[in-house]
């Protein structure tokens, strides 16, 4: 494959909630909370999509924009790239293999997913063409990975929000689609805290009002 098919691929956030007040997750994520407390409000824009009732196995489900919204999010990605939070509440060094995801035996993803950890472990593969592969050497190297992973295909970043800021921050993000939804949380991991997008060269180009989450669209100027 060449370079100049590489540059092709875009890096993009889509379909990703925050509340108004800016949060990307609520508090204290655990096992209980994957969310952090009150993050499930985050998300009621796609729990009522037809997009997830599929995804559940579920008949029905909303067709509007919302789901427009959220099937976009699946659509035309060769990879993923998620934090290591997105994958589990496992912290520190792996005890052992036996984590492999919050989605079971076949996640959403059936493209390859690279995991951004501290801690390397051996790829693991699911049903459905997804496999999880370990980066422990950076964001840099993991979007390298995912380029070449995703043969000319965008690559969509999962989040959370730790994630997305490193790689705005690094003005490696092209484009991203928030799913902005009208709840305060008040207190978690804020997207923006710290960050000036205008400086690093973002702009808002778009918004569309949804069921419940207004979309709105920023890209990155070149």
């Amino acid at each position: 494959m060449s370079a100049g098919r590489l540059t092709m691929s875009k890096l993009r956030v889509q379909s990703f909630a925050i509340s108004i007040d800016g949060y990307g997750a609520g508090p204290d994520q655990d096992l209980q909370n994957p969310l952090g407390v009150n993050g499930p409000d985050l998300m009621e824009w796609f729990f009522h999509t037809r997009v997830w009732r599929a995804m559940h196995g579920q008949p029905e489900g909303e067709t509007g924009i919302d789901n427009e919204m959220a099937e976009r999010g699946f659509a035309g990605f060769g990879a993923w790239i998620l934090g290591r939070n997105m994958f589990g509440p496992v912290r520190g060094p792996w005890p052992d293999d036996n984590w492999k995801g919050w989605w079971g035996d076949n996640p959403p993803y059936h493209v390859p997913v690279f995991v951004l950890t501290h801690h390397p472990r051996p790829a693991l593969r699911m049903e459905g063409g997804t496999e999880f592969r370990f980066v422990t050497d950076g964001i840099h190297s993991a979007l390298e990975q995912a380029r070449v992973a995703a043969g000319g295909q965008d690559v969509r970043i999962g989040g959370g929000v730790s994630t997305i800021r490193q790689f705005m921050q690094a003005g490696l993000i092209d484009e991203l689609h928030l799913a902005v939804r009208p709840v305060l949380l008040g207190s978690g991991e804020h997207l923006f805290a710290g960050l000036d997008a205008r400086s690093l060269g973002y702009e808002c180009t778009n918004s569309v009002a949804g069921e419940r989450a207004t979309h709105v669209f920023l890209r990155r100027r070149t």
